[in-house]
């Protein structure tokens, strides 16, 4: 029976992920705050907006999606809307619960954007290789999955 304080190779190996995923967002939030800056967003603009291009959402569907607190959403979704990139909506589901929805300018400014990450994606890709990088993501979800059912 193993202790609290028991370590194990299963276990270092899924805490050293840990610390790598911590260190990649970073990683990942310092490239997308420079790719967000010439389309008048940042990082934070760009994961809220990037939230609600297939549908408008709630706050808090943002929230549950992106795995953040309701709160920074909401203070993200006010300021993309005082800047005209977003929009309430009245939602049919819900009286009090807008849903958040891109405007013009926001999809001009994903526009402007995409074709900078598209370029940066596939000089990622062709240094880490395709099928890796299929096979990160279907890890990271079945770890998605697991922490859920918890």
């Amino acid at each position: 029976m193993t202790q609290p304080g028991d370590s194990g190779p299963e276990r270092e190996v899924l805490v050293e992920l840990v610390l790598r995923t911590f260190r990649l967002n970073g990683m990942f939030l310092q490239v997308a705050e420079g790719l967000a800056r010439p389309a008048g967003l940042t990082a934070a603009w760009w994961q809220v907006l990037g939230a609600v291009l297939r549908e408008p959402l709630t706050v808090a569907g943002i929230a549950r999606e992106m795995g953040l607190a309701r709160q920074s959403v909401q203070r993200v979704a006010d300021l993309l809307v005082d800047n005209g990139l977003a929009e309430y909506r009245a939602n049919p589901a819900h009286a009090r619960a807008k849903l958040l929805a891109p405007t013009r300018a926001g999809w001009d400014a994903i526009d402007k954007l995409r074709g900078n990450a598209l370029a940066w994606a596939g000089e990622i890709t062709a240094v880490v290789g395709e099928a890796d990088l299929r096979d990160t993501v279907e890890v990271m979800q079945r770890l998605i999955d697991a922490l859920s059912a918890d």
